[in-house]
């Protein structure tokens, strides 16, 4: 076993050296605090409640009504959609901000039904990762119903090879939820596109974590929140892409009059906006919305390459430090160890993982659990350091070692 003080001094020696360690400060964080739940919360930038008692204070106390122009308030879903679209890889005119990832999901996957031809022309399923996060698969399966598609249930790996002439499209998770595993975007997104096929990716757990490349890599259309690594805040509202190539096409399920050409004509016909207007439904939520753009500032001058950096080499001193501290057995990463294939989490299967969670949260280390036996910490790396993933690892040795082995 390793000696604690030679991984706290190489804790102390990494930290000094990372070049984004100074963005720590930009959030409100306590020192007593492991805050190891970023994806699943991401933490409180430090400027964001100055600004939302401006919009509070001003902009509706004062200004009322008119700061739906003067403050720029009708515009929000397309200009903060913009500040997200180099996130993840998008140039500027694809993203819309509004409503929540799952009715995001809703409207991406009917879209791609219909843009693929309908079920009547011989393309009749649709491909869902197996282990996507559940509400994804309830909203695939009630699409499908509406669309007469029928669901076709995989791991995400057997993906590209069920893709034929039948396909629609595939609906993907980027980022396992439960585990961690970064699926192959690129390569998945190819062997859709061969078999004539849409690729319809879902990145919550991977926007602001990692590299994304929608663009770059052909992504049909895809959905994604932002409270987690891009630190919007509780329900802060979600976005959905949809390429260029496709938004002249792009028929929602869910026409509003804030999507309208005219919307403040009131025809009772219904008429599409241009670009990616065309994905708004309703009156936007303005406050979560500016509590967002403003959060958003934290990401001024970072490149995404550097978090990914700092993502890895965070996870990879994560996880020799548990195999350092905890004795062999107690419990076992499923997080995949190659870099290609991991997010920016680490789940370790633990049979106490009930019992262990929420004393690790009374010692000042947040994860999560994920029932029935994964314990889930989440790095984000414009806050959390080595030193806490140090500390992480051996509070949860210590943890363990008070429960009896089996």
């Amino acid at each position: 076993m390793s000696d604690p003080k030679d991984l706290k001094q190489e804790a102390e020696r990494l930290d000094a050296a990372d070049p984004l360690a100074a963005h720590r400060a930009k959030f409100a964080l306590d020192e007593e605090t492991v805050y190891l739940d970023g994806n699943s919360l991401g933490a409180l930038p430090a400027h964001v409640p100055a600004r939302m008692a401006e919009v509070v204070g001003r902009e509706w106390g004062e200004l009322r009504i008119r700061s739906w122009d003067e403050s720029g308030w009708w515009t929000a879903p397309e200009r903060i959609g913009d500040r997200i679209a180099p996130l993840v890889g998008a140039a500027p005119g694809q993203i819309v901000v509004g409503d929540s990832t799952s009715v995001n999901v809703f409207k991406a996957v009917v879209a791609a039904a219909r843009l693929a031809g309908g079920a009547g022309e011989g393309r009749d399923e649709i491909l869902v990762d197996g282990t996507t996060f559940p509400t994804d698969g309830y909203i695939a399966e009630s699409a499908a119903r509406m669309t007469g598609h029928r669901i076709v249930a995989l791991d995400p790996a057997d993906i590209p090879g069920a893709a034929n002439e039948r396909t629609a499209l595939a609906l993907v998770n980027h980022v396992d939820y439960r585990t961690g595993r970064l699926h192959d975007l690129p390569g998945t997104t190819a062997a859709l596109h061969a078999a004539g096929a849409l690729a319809v990716w879902d990145l919550c757990h991977s926007a602001g974590a990692l590299p994304v490349g929608l663009d770059a890599h052909g992504v049909d259309l895809a959905v994604g929140c932002t409270y987690k690594y891009l630190n919007g805040g509780p329900g802060s509202p979600a976005y959905l892409y949809v390429a260029e190539r496709h938004q002249a096409r792009f028929d929602s399920p869910l026409p509003g009059w804030t999507s309208h050409a005219d919307p403040f004509g009131m025809t009772p016909g219904y008429r599409a906006a241009d670009g990616a207007v065309r994905g708004r439904v309703g009156t936007p939520d303005i406050l979560s919305m500016l509590a967002l753009e403003a959060a958003l500032d934290v990401w001024d001058g970072v490149a995404v390459e550097e978090v990914r950096a700092k993502s890895l080499a965070l996870t990879d001193f994560f996880l020799e430090c548990v195999r350092a501290y905890v004795p062999e057995g107690r419990v076992v990463p499923v997080t995949p160890e190659p870099h290609g294939e991991r997010g920016s989490q680490v789940a370790l299967s633990c049979p106490d993982a009930p019992v262990v969670m929420p004393e690790l949260i009374k010692r000042g280390v947040v994860g999560d659990l994920r029932r029935p036996d994964l314990l889930r910490f989440g790095f984000t790396p414009l806050y959390v350091g080595f030193a806490d993933a140090e500390r992480a690892a051996r509070v949860l040795a210590e943890v363990l070692a008070g429960l009896p082995a089996d």
